[in-house]
């Protein structure tokens, strides 16, 4: 059963930084393609990134692209996604999900963590 639990939400100012972390159980991690999805109040799920299972093929939404970037580390089983240059429209709840997906709403996806851009 894929497990997924993510951390590393928070308040912070815009322009600040965060890191998101998932850790990963369940499945062979280093076999699956990864995302990041996030969900603002009032609205739809939203695709945020991806990456391949070796880490190739990583890549962003326009909206953060230049600011956010996903990666992985396979021995640690944890999936990453760095945050820079935060702004007020990032504030949501980030989920990380598994498998490759053209819906954001499919696949398992974590309890999600947190982050709010405000100050």
């Amino acid at each position: 059963e894929v497990q997924l639990v993510e951390s590393g939400g928070g308040l912070v100012q815009p322009g600040g930084s965060l890191r998101l972390s998932c850790a990963a159980s369940g499945f062979t991690f280093s076999h699956d393609y990864m995302r990041w999805v996030r969900q603002a109040p009032g609205k739809a799920l939203e695709w945020v990134a991806g990456i391949g299972p070796d880490g190739s093929g990583a890549s962003v939404a326009d909206s953060v692209k230049g600011r956010f970037t996903i990666y992985r580390d396979n021995n640690k089983n944890i999936l990453y996604l760095q945050l820079n240059s935060l702004k007020t429209d990032d504030t949501a709840m980030y989920y990380c999900a598994h498998g490759y997906y053209s819906d954001p709403a499919a696949g398992p996806r974590g309890p999600g963590t947190q982050v709010t851009v405000s100050g």
